[in-house]
């Protein structure tokens, strides 16, 4: 009998592998508007099946201009990485498999592999070992599971079961954080219940970190339940707080401390960077992504938790036709997926591909690439830098030439050359407002990312401010 797979797979292969060597060449932008490809995809459903070639084909006929290219080495937008050889090898052999995740009962390979993969991931950040792990679709569920440990933490330390007896009727709890974080945290507070009103932002310093005066005198205002969220890498400009002194400041009043380290986690992994993460192992739980830094494929996140018992306390579930051993580790102990991805073998396999000193030179290879762009970008005429890169991000602004041009214009020349670099589609970045100005954000987060790369964006945006 022939095998029904062969002849869509292996023109499948054919189309990735083309693909590929594309990838770089190819405009980084889409080049479709949403109402294009909703007039060229858009029908009745066939009545009957079609040939899975001709399927492929027009697939990638249709959906190709509407690509946004994240595996180019000039995508610079909205943090998302590029992904590695192996883990995309890994991730084609995990559809292959098709387990569900969700348990050891019904992935007892990747049960283990996930376990392996989630110990070597604490080691690189320098977490305590008996921390609990779980890998989720990213930092927005990441937050949740965290959040919802950090909400039965700090309840049953006031005695109330928040698993049985519901939010109705419990202490208040409240979140202290800053204007600066990102809004997948303001969705996880609501998602858990804790809700928006419950939030108050603490003000930070020049350098975007949360003041330990305004931290201290804040908890000394109530003994209510409390969650603090410190960040490791702030979205615009890779800020870090100070967690040696923050965190102790929150332990004494009995805070939970939550890091969100969707960027800027992975700095712990490199010697030349670990330094900004000092003091954050003493934190309760932290999030970061793996199809961020890691460069492994969507969608892939990491959460850890220093009280293992309030996290399977927030998670577990026990049913009679669900198979559960205690003797192991057991995935869906630690998140709220039942079915799920089985997203330990591409991180499994990344981490072998890359070992200890591969993940330390991606991390730095992406901050040295985000330094030697901004500040070429601030070398142009017109340019101007707001934030050097900490890390992997910068921010710069588009100044307009005219005589007595106000920040207003500023801000309309810097998304009007935002809007020429896309259009041109030699490299792709985004827009942000920071501080009340206009800016466009650099994110270098790809292990692709090259000198040529870098001097064929800052072309390409030369030619984009002079024909603003």
């Amino acid at each position: 009998m022939v095998n029904p797979y062969r002849q869509p797979l292996t023109h499948a292969l054919e189309i990735t592998l083309d693909y590929l060597d594309r990838v770089n060449d190819l405009p980084v932008a889409s080049r479709s508007t949403n109402l294009d490809l909703q007039n060229a995809i858009a029908g009745p459903l066939p009545e009957t099946g079609e040939d899975p070639t001709a399927i492929l084909d027009q697939l990638v006929q249709i959906a190709e201009p509407g690509l946004n290219i994240t595996g180019s080495g000039r995508f610079f937008g909205w943090v998302i990485g590029g992904v590695l050889p192996t883990a995309l090898a890994a991730d084609w052999i995990t559809s292959t498999w098709d387990q569900n995740a969700g348990s050891a009962a019904t992935a007892p390979s990747h049960n283990t592999v996930e376990d392996v993969a989630g110990t070597w991931l604490k080691d690189l950040f320098g977490l305590p070992a008996s921390t609990s792990f779980t890998m989720c679709t990213g930092s927005q569920s990441g937050h949740f599971i965290a959040l919802a440990a950090a909400r039965h933490g700090v309840l049953a330390a006031r005695g109330w079961d928040v698993e049985s007896k519901g939010l109705a009727g419990a202490p208040p709890i409240r979140v202290l954080t800053t204007e600066l974080r990102h809004i997948s945290a303001d969705r996880a507070i609501r998602y858990v219940g804790i809700g928006l009103d419950n939030v108050s932002s603490l003000p930070v310093d020049a350098h975007g970190s949360v003041t330990a005066e305004s931290l201290e005198s804040t908890l000394a205002v109530s003994d209510q339940p409390t969650i603090v969220i410190l960040q490791a890498g702030d979205l615009s400009t890779g800020a870090y707080d100070r967690f040696d002194e923050l965190t102790e400041i929150a332990h004494n009043h009995g805070a939970w401390v939550h890091v969100d380290g969707a960027i800027g986690l992975w700095a712990a992994a490199s010697p030349n960077y670990r330094h900004l993460t000092q003091g954050m192992n003493k934190a309760d739980s932290w999030v970061t992504d793996g199809h961020k830094w890691l460069n492994v494929p969507y969608d892939c996140g990491y959460c850890f938790i220093a009280n293992p018992e309030a996290h399977s306390g927030a998670m577990s579930y026990a049913v009679s036709y669900i198979a559960h051993a205690d003797e192991y580790r057991d995935t869906r102990d630690w998140n709220m997926e039942m079915s799920r991805r089985g997203r330990g073998f591409a991180t499994w396999g990344a981490l072998r591909s890359l070992g200890r000193q591969g993940v330390a030179d991606l991390v730095d290879h992406c901050c040295q690439k985000a330094e030697q762009l901004t500040l070429g970008i601030g070398d142009l005429p017109g340019a101007e830098v707001l934030w050097a890169p900490i890390i992997n991000q910068g921010l710069v602004r588009f100044l307009d030439p005219k005589p007595g041009a106000t920040d207003a214009d500023h801000d309309c020349r810097t998304d009007a050359v935002i809007s020429n670099i896309l259009a041109s589609g030699e490299a792709l970045f985004g827009g942000v407002t920071w501080n009340g100005k206009r800016a466009m954000r650099i994110s270098v987060s790809n292990w692709r990312t090259s000198d040529a790369d870098i001097t064929r964006t800052l072309t390409a945006i030369q030619q984009a401010i002079e024909s603003a």
